[in-house]
């Protein structure tokens, strides 16, 4: 594998040959600029878009945006008592891990449109 910096050219349109293919630094960061903007654009949309998820039957109902922020959380009446606190503390815990769940799904569905259904290397959350 060899590296040759091709001498003709000028540092705007810098450019390596690597095992015969040419590679131009600049078109590479606008490409790089261009797909930042789209993760940025994908980020704000995902405020927007929320997921539901229940657990005891529907009793506790969490909602959840595709940052992964909780936004909302409805109990039933019904699975109020005081008596089982730890009840209602498990079927709450459930409905949230589940919405997360939801979440990062509806997340990665968002980011196939820009990776082409290729997996990102880091985190964008």
């Amino acid at each position: 594998m060899s590296i040759k910096i091709i001498s003709q050219l000028t540092p705007p349109a810098f450019s390596v040959l690597w095992e015969g293919m040419e590679f131009n630094f600049q078109e590479l960061m606008k490409n790089v600029q261009k797909m930042q903007e789209q993760v940025k654009r994908i980020q704000e949309e995902l405020t927007h878009k929320t997921v539901t998820a229940s657990s005891g039957g529907g009793m506790v109902n969490v909602t959840v945006n595709g940052r992964q922020e909780v936004v909302e959380i409805k109990i039933d009446p019904v699975c109020v008592d005081s008596r089982d606190i730890p009840m209602l503390e498990d079927l709450v815990l459930a409905a949230v891990n589940q919405g997360l769940r939801k979440s990062r799904e509806l997340m990665a569905e968002e980011m196939k449109q820009l990776t082409g259904g290729l997996p990102l290397p880091f985190d964008i959350t």
